[in-house]
């Protein structure tokens, strides 16, 4: 049978939510297709994890335990799943575009003499005829991502060569519920780390930084783009408080220095889900849809009635902002009044 690896990131003990992301998105395509899951596991003392991982929906984990890898090194870590993948020969091979995977993953398609595409919004399995060849290639991963300056969504396959390489961006797909009736095989491996390999790089300390703005769980999200200005970021703040939500941000208001980064949303920034999104003078632009299109409810208030963000809004306001919002807040406080 056919295999679907997904590299599960460890992190504070426990595995990441991205990867457990992509065992779930893994799954469907897995049960859909013919395919196999399998996850791997790479650190010292993750071996506890590899239950988690069957649970959530992988039928194999391969895990690599040794003290040389309890701290995170790209060396290590990458002839770790190199080894590994070379034994296996999975067809298709996922990591999640954390800052670990977008590092880790072109390190081990180099070694493995295969492609990979970046940063993919979406990852689907189909058939594929080659358009010059006329050479159909069955069960193929496409890999989908904006492209062109996000003018265009490309699907991207690699039909020649294995395995088939993608990293996809957090918070795309949903995480699995959690199911313990589930088994699987794990299976450990032994990989020897020479004196010479150990001493030719050393990681001292490990540092991680969280964001102080956490877009993904929250419940509810005023957005300002280029339209709002920075005044109209003083009213957007104020309407998310009243909504007990949280501030987004295009990636125009974040470069223009309105808002810092934590806040922005679309491909260079946060996928969010929330069940009510607000795009507050938002154009609708590729590049910031595919970050908030899966939200529940999209509220549209832009005074371009041909902008693009109509296209997918549920609700569109279309007027200036700092007359629209103004009487949103009014109408809040009388009502929490």
């Amino acid at each position: 049978m056919s295999k679907i690896f997904v590299y599960a990131e460890v992190v504070e003990e426990g595995i990441a939510e991205p990867s457990l992301e992509l065992i779930g998105r893994a799954r469907e395509l897995a049960d859909k297709h013919g395919f196999s899951v399998s996850a791997m596991l790479v650190g010292f003392g993750v071996r506890k994890l590899a239950d988690e991982l069957i649970y959530r929906g992988a039928s194999e984990v391969h895990v690599v335990d040794n003290e040389v890898l309890s701290k995170y090194n790209l060396l290590f870590y990458t002839r770790a799943i190199v080894e590994v993948v070379e034994n296996e020969k999975p067809d298709i091979f996922l990591f999640p575009a954390t800052t670990t995977g977008r590092e880790l993953a072109p390190r081990v398609a180099a070694r493995l003499g295969t492609g990979i595409t970046a940063d993919c919004t979406a990852i689907e399995i189909g058939d594929y005829v080659d358009p010059i060849t006329g050479k159909k290639y069955e069960k193929l991963l496409y890999q989908i991502r904006p492209t062109f300056g996000g003018t265009i969504m490309a699907a991207i396959v690699t039909p020649n060569h294995r395995p088939q390489m993608a990293t996809v961006r957090p918070g795309v797909y949903s995480v699995p519920p959690r199911d313990t009736s589930r088994s699987g095989r794990i299976k450990e491996w032994t990989i020897d780390f020479s004196e010479e390999d150990v001493g030719c790089l050393e990681v001292l300390e490990v540092k991680r930084e969280r964001r102080k703005v956490d877009l993904r769980s929250a419940k509810i999200i005023v957005s300002g783009g280029r339209g709002a200005r920075p005044e109209g970021f003083k009213l957007i703040r104020e309407l998310a408080e009243l909504l007990g939500g949280e501030v987004g941000a295009s990636r125009a208001a974040v470069d223009a220095g309105w808002i810092s980064y934590d806040h922005q949303v679309g491909l260079t920034g946060q996928t969010v889900k929330p069940d009510i999104y607000i795009a507050v003078g938002i154009s609708g632009a590729i590049q910031h849809v595919v970050g908030m299109k899966d939200s529940k409810i999209i509220i549209a208030i832009n005074k371009d009635p041909e902008a693009p963000i109509f296209r997918i809004a549920d609700y569109g306001l279309v007027g200036d902002l700092f007359v629209i919002i103004p009487k949103l807040i009014e109408r809040l406080k009388v009502a929490k009044s």
